[in-house]
């Protein structure tokens, strides 16, 4: 209907409020688009902005892992160095570290004043505890820097604990203590070197935190596994230092000042640690402060039914009626002070010594005379190059014997090590504790 042919006035606002609304709704529509068309694209800059911060971040994040990664191989290369340099730096401090003790031991013997030998123990003890510093601290950057490989094989616990309770039992009856191993007629599966080490170090920290009772060594069978316990009466370990017992230098002093004892160097336990990782053997303990502590290590048992009995170390230093009057000694040393040193401690043990710092020096003395060593004495790093190895060979294939002979090193390498192995030579560390050096020489010319 055409408006002017409608004259009701009410019925032209209702139009007019129909048209209106109509055209809100409308506008309402655009502006609603046109919103939704800002919003789009305030969020498409937003997307982008993150997008280009995100990318950013990649960036410098790989930059970063570069950078680490360079970090982490300088810093393998500088352990590695340090390890290298410290072996090296150990050799050398070694070296006049021997020639000490074995002065020190030629001292002792000709001593008559009870003043005199105190003094000279107490010029021992600081020696040993210079040794077992320097040796330890070699140690743990060896363990540190990954550079020890583990010669897996089966150990006999019986041989192994004979060897320890020979080393320490002076030490326990010295303090008044008991000192217990269980018999067990068991192999396990490690490397013997460190397992007696990781022993080693856990029973010298029982003896030195017990004041009365003693210490006892036993294991028990848990299925493929032989768990060692080493058990003390000791001062126990308070639950807040049960982590910072394995940590460099803790000495747990508090305890030890409430038990008047005197602590070590603070160093055999992060040893243990390092080493029981490297063979994969856990270490744990417990312990009730004021009455003792538990280790247990936890090793797999061995291939072999039942363990041999084997000669070892503890056959060795047990003295076979020492028998050395008048031994033919042909001792090969470079190093003037050590020579000097060897050659003044052989002499008082009555052994007619010869000495060379070479090969060439070693054939001259049993080639010009009629003179035949009963023994050879070698150090394995001689003048000229030549290995001490070599010389005892070279000596041999003249004398057309195997003569027993002696590697004395500084040199803690595996590679020595093997290599006296391998040509049936014994081996030992610098520096020498003269009485084990004494009880090795009457072994072999036994």
């Amino acid at each position: 209907m055409p408006l002017r042919d409608i004259d009701d006035l009410e019925k032209l606002k209702k139009i007019n409020a129909a048209l209106v609304s109509r055209v809100e709704r409308s506008m309402d529509q655009q502006v609603n688009a046109f919103s939704l068309f800002q919003t789009a694209i305030s969020l498409e800059n937003q997307v982008r902005t993150r997008t280009e911060e995100l990318h950013t971040t990649l960036r410098r994040l790989e930059r970063s892992n570069i950078e680490l990664s360079a970090a982490k191989e300088n810093a393998e290369l500088a352990n590695l160095s340090k390890t290298r340099f410290l072996a090296a730096a150990s050799h050398d401090v070694l070296q006049p570290l021997n020639a000490a003790h074995l002065s020190v031991s030629a001292l002792a013997e000709v001593q008559t004043s009870e003043e005199g030998k105190k003094l000279v123990r107490q010029v021992e003890r600081s020696l040993e505890t210079m040794e077992d510093l320097l040796r330890t601290l070699l140690d743990i950057s060896k363990l540190d820097a990954g550079v020890v490989q583990p010669e897996i094989g089966d150990v006999s616990l019986e041989a192994l604990f004979s060897s320890l309770r020979s080393d320490f039992l002076p030490e326990a009856q010295n303090k008044g203590l008991s000192l217990k191993f269980r018999p067990v007629n068991v192999v396990v599966r490690s490397d013997r070197t460190l397992l007696r080490r990781i022993l080693q170090n856990i029973l010298s920290n029982a003896l030195r935190y017990t004041r009365s009772g003693g210490v006892l060594v036993g294991t028990r069978h848990r299925g493929d596994t032989i768990r060692i316990d080493v058990a003390d009466t000791g001062c126990g370990i308070p639950d807040d230092q049960r982590e910072a017992v394995f940590e460099e230098f803790h000495r747990g002093i508090s305890s030890l000042t409430e038990a008047g004892l005197a602590g070590g160097l603070g160093l055999g336990l992060a040893i243990v640690r390092r080493m029981a990782a490297a063979l994969g053997h856990p270490v744990t303990f417990s312990s009730k402060v004021g009455r003792g502590t538990i280790f247990h290590i936890d090793v797999p048992v061995g291939m072999s039914a039942a363990a041999e009995p084997a000669a070892g170390a503890a056959d060795m230093e047990r003295p076979r009626g020492y028998g050395l009057f008048g031994t033919k000694v042909l001792l090969v040393e470079n190093d003037t002070d050590v020579l000097g040193a060897m050659t003044s401690l052989l002499e008082r043990w009555q052994c007619l010594v010869r000495a060379a710092t070479s090969t060439d020096d070693a054939l001259d003395l049993i080639g010009d005379t009629d003179w035949v060593p009963d023994i050879v004495i070698a150090d394995q790093h001689l003048d000229g190059g030549d290995l001490g190895t070599t010389t005892i060979a070279e000596v041999r294939d003249y004398l057309g014997r195997s003569v027993p002979a002696l590697i004395v090193t500084a040199d803690g390498s595996e590679l020595v090590a093997k290599a006296a192995r391998a040509a049936g030579i014994e081996l030992m560390r610098k520096p020498l504790k003269p009485a084990q050096l004494r009880a090795l020489l009457a072994h072999l010319l036994a």
